[in-house]
């Protein structure tokens, strides 16, 4: 498989110009997220994780999510930049993700900001929207990145690219 660099068209990014080690910026774009026929999540305060060969991750402030949705589960990894993450199981509608979701309780320097933030694993619910866009999730299911018409690729997560 190949990974050469895909030119971003206007109004694109392409991943392969997102830095190494990662950048945290914030987006005013609305994001809505779906599970169980129910609206789970809703935000115009998301944080963006952008790391070269991958589409943007998206943080959602905890605050952002309805009551009673994000269930720590068991388990944790450790991210090389930005440390410890814990995972929860997110029920809406009367359906559960189980390990659909993670966060860093105590990121490490230089990603302070993801604290108090969850990520959601976009192909785990039944929609995620970014400005009124639904996204496709990144292939393969140890990366969470949301992919929308704004980035371009080829993206880290099919078989054969973990090496990239």
């Amino acid at each position: 498989m190949t990974h050469a660099r895909i030119e971003p068209g206007p109004g694109q990014e392409s991943v392969w110009d997102y830095p190494r080690p990662p950048r945290v910026e914030p987006t005013a774009d609305r994001v809505v997220v779906r599970l169980g026929g129910e609206t789970i999540a809703d935000t115009s305060a998301a944080l963006r994780v952008l790391e070269t060969s991958h589409p943007p991750v998206y943080y959602l402030p905890v605050s952002s999510f309805a009551a009673g949705v994000l269930h720590p589960a068991p388990g944790a990894s450790l991210c090389e930049f930005k440390g410890a993450a814990n995972y929860y199981d997110v029920t809406g509608g009367g359906v559960t993700a189980p390990k659909a979701a993670w966060g860093y309780r105590a990121p490490w320097s230089g990603f302070e900001a993801l604290a108090g933030y969850v990520a959601l694993y976009p192909g785990a619910m039944d929609a995620c929207e970014v400005a009124g866009e639904n996204v496709s999730a990144q292939e393969g299911d140890f990366y969470g990145g949301w992919i929308t018409s704004r980035v371009v690729g080829p993206f880290k997560g099919a078989p054969g690219t973990l090496g990239w």
